[in-house]
């Protein structure tokens, strides 16, 4: 295998990764309740109040809400759908890099761009809302280990683009540039 065609094909195996874990984030988003009713129950299963009470209260408390919201204001998780399909139309959006990734690099650091914004927006979002600042930690570790595989793709890309200029003639020795 040449090392143009293995770079390709980690690339590729990066970008499903990536695209697999933001569908699976994104598809989450549609069944909030009934999540949060199993994690409520997986939690008290393995004795969690007993040694992370703090964690226990809060997914209680947003259970509680959710709860609330369902029964007397469900458009508003509405929201939340919203939310899901924007993951799974960003998912798509991969498909260019996966075809031609040295063409749209530019959707690759797009997305690491999305991912570093992840922070500010949880460190002043997240107290406004009250979420709890252990919380907004976990929120931004999506940036943080979202950008990870991006940047292993972002610098295969690159590799793969010098290979690729290596490859073809150098712009100096063609006919349109002898003329000028």
């Amino acid at each position: 295998m040449s090392d143009r065609a293995a770079l390709l094909k980690g690339i590729r195996a990066w970008l499903v990764f990536f695209v697999v874990c933001l569908v699976l984030s994104g598809a989450t988003a549609f069944p909030l309740v009934h999540e949060l009713h199993w994690t409520e129950d997986l939690l008290r299963a393995l004795s969690v109040p007993d040694h992370l009470p703090a964690l226990m209260d809060w997914i209680v408390r947003v259970r509680q809400g959710l709860d609330v919201v369902d029964a007397e204001h469900p458009f508003v998780l509405y929201g939340t759908d919203w939310l899901a399909f924007a993951h799974l139309v960003i998912a798509v959006a991969f498909y260019g890099p996966y075809r031609d990734p040295v063409r749209n690099i530019w959707v690759v650091e797009f997305a690491m761009i999305a991912c570093a914004g992840i922070i500010p927006l949880a460190l002043v979002c997240g107290p406004l809302r009250g979420i709890p600042f252990w919380w907004t930690v976990i929120d931004m570790s999506f940036g943080v280990f979202g950008v990870l595989p991006l940047y292993v793709v972002r610098r295969r890309i690159k590799r793969l683009e010098a290979l690729t200029a290596a490859d073809t003639p150098a712009a100096a020795d063609t006919p349109a540039a002898a003329a000028t």
